[in-house]
């Protein structure tokens, strides 16, 4: 049964964002959108939900339907409420004191903690107040669900929490999921929307299938274009070759002949239409100068503790050398950013002689954290680089374009940036350091999936050598060739990650 029907439709702001989108939602449909930043994901859920006005086309919904949106942002008005007044905010005001049990069975759905219930929002993680807006569209049981980017800030816990929540769902619940998030993709979704310009294809696959099943697809258009252009270019020299003879012979028939062939050649052009050519968001290229050690960092058994002395885990003794790229795995809480912290602090002061960490003097370090804490929100995307690189403005506000920050942009506060800009910023600083040794915390934070696999081929391409520590199985997988684990208090190094994924599902 179908409950929404999208016709022809289009949406154009600043620029088009995407056009002639014709797509039916039916019952027991889990879509998943994907495309890059800003190309209107989030506007499509919000035309859907009946808060953007489309530029054409229209959506037809079946009488009576229900939505549930879940939105990126936490209300300002919310931020106050302890967690779980915020979602019994979302009921009808009549069923506010009547049916509040239904808050609490949808927060044990969740699993979300007691002692947490009565926080405000305000005092929470960004994975526990996206989990809050979730309980909050949950509560009131919509006939279809709009989720934005579920997974951001979710630990894989977490992650696994929404994942078993969305499969305990009515099987006829239909859900429309915008998300860069691969792997969560393929275990929830049944059908892939690809967000285009032009035309905007659709398969009856979860993710992975679906972007195979695409790029075979864009190779096909590819192939015939290539074909048609072929057979114009060998009719206008067939028409070239017969006007010459048709000139020295004076055939008309010849002349005749020529007009034709011209005209199946116009005809062929102007009906090919070239594969599509994904614009990119901004490029992500990583450097390498490199060196000639084989060991870069030498970890001593050393007592990894919170400021306070309690000692989280021990590392036993443990070598980085060069090529290695390592990923920390650990549930939250378990030290992972506290090791990062002192890994960093060895490697920019070894002159401090940091008790149980022998850097060799060669490493460059090129560090990256989650929160991109390093670029300050009042800084320009220009000052920053210019005040770190001897560049000139010229070379500066090229590498600025080339990474997706267009010229208008580049003098504006960086808080004034897109998460995808502003990460793709942080990259081009790790490039311009020329680092041989890169120290990543959730680097796939805010990229698109067009970012996450340039960042994946860079550090590939680059044999960089790098420990990093990310909540994204897809890139996990693509990029670890050794794997440290934190558990019972130790740090050991694993074959591969997939245990520590189970069990975090399992925990989920």
């Amino acid at each position: 049964m179908t409950v929404i029907n999208i016709r022809n439709l289009g949406v154009t702001l600043a620029d088009q964002l995407f056009s002639n989108l014709n797509l039916t939602l039916n019952a027991g449909d889990r879509l998943g959108i994907v495309a890059a930043n800003g190309r209107g994901k989030s506007t499509l859920l919000r035309a859907i939900a009946g808060q953007v006005e489309p530029t054409t086309g229209d959506i037809t919904r079946s009488r009576g339907l229900t939505l549930g949106f879940v939105e990126q942002n936490v209300p300002e008005k919310l931020l106050a409420e302890p967690f779980y007044r915020a979602v019994q905010m979302a009921l009808p005001l009549e069923q506010t004191e009547s049916e509040s049990w239904r808050v609490d069975i949808v927060l044990d759905a969740l699993r979300v903690e007691e002692a947490l219930r009565d926080r405000p929002l305000a005092k929470l993680s960004g994975g526990w107040q996206r989990i809050a807006l979730i309980a909050r569209v949950a509560v009131t049981e919509p006939d279809v669900l709009l989720l934005d980017e579920p997974t951001n800030h979710l630990d894989l816990a977490k992650i696994a929490q929404v994942e078993d929540w969305l499969a305990t769902l009515p099987r006829d619940t239909p859900v429309v999921i915008a998300s860069h998030d691969r792997a969560f993709l393929d275990a929830v979704t049944n059908r892939t929307l690809f967000l285009r310009g032009e035309k905007s294809p659709v398969f009856a696959l979860p993710y992975s299938p679906a972007r195979a099943a695409l790029d075979e697809a864009d190779a096909a258009d590819e192939r015939m274009f290539e074909k048609e252009m072929k057979t114009a270019d060998q009719l206008r020299r067939q028409a070239a070759k017969l006007n010459n003879i048709g000139i020295n012979s004076g055939s008309d028939l010849l002349v005749v002949k020529t007009k034709q062939l011209k005209a199946r050649a116009e005809r062929i052009e102007a009906q090919a239409r070239p594969a599509h050519k994904e614009r990119s968001a901004g490029a992500i290229r990583l450097a390498n100068r490199g060196t000639h050690a084989r060991v870069l960092v030498s970890i001593d058994d050393i007592a990894v503790t919170i400021p306070d002395g309690t000692s989280l885990f021990r590392t036993g003794k443990q070598a980085i050398c060069q090529g290695d790229r390592i990923v920390l795995l650990g549930p939250n809480g378990t030290g992972k950013t506290r090791l990062v912290a002192m890994l960093k602090a060895a490697i920019e002061g070894p002159e401090a002689g940091m008790a149980g960490f022998k850097v060799t003097p060669s490493v460059v370090l090129g560090y990256g954290d989650q929160a991109l804490a390093d670029l300050v929100d009042n800084d320009t995307p220009f000052s920053v680089v210019n005040a770190r690189f001897e560049l000139g403005d010229a070379r500066i506000r090229s590498l600025l374009a080339g990474a997706g920050i267009g010229l208008d942009m580049q003098s504006r506060p960086i808080r004034s940036l897109s998460g995808g800009q502003k990460a793709r910023l942080g990259m081009l600083v790790l490039r311009l350091t020329n680092p041989n040794f890169y120290l990543l915390d959730e680097p796939t934070n805010h990229l698109d999936i067009e970012g996450q696999e340039a960042l994946e081929d860079e550090l590939l391409k680059n044999e960089a050598s790098c420990l990093l520590v990310s909540h994204d199985r897809s890139f996990v997988r693509n990029i670890g060739n050794r794997f440290w684990l934190i558990e019972r208090k130790k740090l050991v190094e694993v074959d591969d990650p997939e245990a520590f994924f189970a069990s975090q599902a399992a925990q989920g």
